[in-house]
């Protein structure tokens, strides 16, 4: 992540809509890897699973904020290869610079605002059932399974509300590859079919990870929760997205391995 905000920002030929979104991205892949791993880690090697009160709301607001704006990022950058293939002549129109920054900062602003809601709403609960959460960071559900019942469900019915928000950007991001995919299927040279699916797919596959693994965190039973799926589930959304994109968008990328 860090070697493409590098590459991005140093390498004047990077300077495009697709590659500013892709910085974007890969500050909130850094951001969201760095709220939950280093301090898994720290307890790992120290033998211990404490953490503090404060450090644990703090830790529910910026994976929040980081997560939830690097969904909606990924929503922009549907949108921008929709615009990229589908509406060429207009895209210097529509993904002009000016465009490019509203996008981003409204990706980053709702992140901010869901993860203000959650947090404020998750710590103002009374907490009756003990002080162990069993993950190995401080995880919504997990810490829901303290709070007392009343409370319980009005934070559910939040959980409930961005999770209906979140599939409405995953059938917005959908829609766009269908378009896209129709659009790359009428192009006669194989070689156009394959650098537009090289580009998109990666992008559709690890949004459809990241919205499956956390619906089913999220919004799954408590009947069929178990430490073991629990952490696995985790894993899957919480570290793998963001330690994978850097891969997914770089080693398949010539313009940023020749400005790396």
């Amino acid at each position: 992540n860090t070697l493409i905000i590098t590459a991005v920002a140093c390498n004047h030929c990077l300077h495009t809509p697709m590659y500013f979104f892709l910085l974007n991205l890969s500050f909130l892949d850094l951001g969201s890897i760095s709220t939950t791993v280093p301090k898994a880690m720290a307890n790992s090697l120290w033998d211990t699973r404490a953490i503090s009160y404060s450090g644990c709301a703090a830790q529910v607001f910026f994976f929040v904020f980081f997560m939830l704006a690097e969904y909606s990022l990924l929503t922009v950058m549907a949108y921008d290869r929709y615009v990229a293939i589908c509406r060429p002549l207009h895209y210097g129109t529509v993904t002009g610079g000016r465009a490019c920054v509203k996008m981003a900062s409204a990706a980053w602003a709702s992140g901010f605002l869901h993860a203000l809601l959650h947090t404020g709403n998750t710590f103002s609960m009374p907490f009756c059932q003990g002080n162990t959460v069993d993950q190995f960071f401080c995880e919504i559900p997990q810490i829901l399974k303290l709070s007392c019942s009343g409370s319980y469900l009005r934070k559910v019915g939040l959980i409930v509300v961005t999770a209906c928000l979140g599939f409405g950007c995953f059938i917005f991001i959908v829609l766009s590859y269908v378009q896209i995919f129709t659009a790359v299927l009428r192009i006669p040279s194989e070689q156009g079919w394959h650098k537009a699916f090289s580009m998109c797919l990666p992008h559709l596959v690890m949004g459809s990870l990241f919205v499956s693994t956390s619906f089913f965190a999220y919004l799954k039973p408590a009947s069929i929760s178990f430490p073991a799926v629990d952490l696995v589930v985790a894993v899957l959304y919480a570290v793998m997205p963001p330690a994978v994109n850097p891969l997914i968008y770089s080693m398949r990328n010539k313009e940023l391995k020749d400005a790396l």
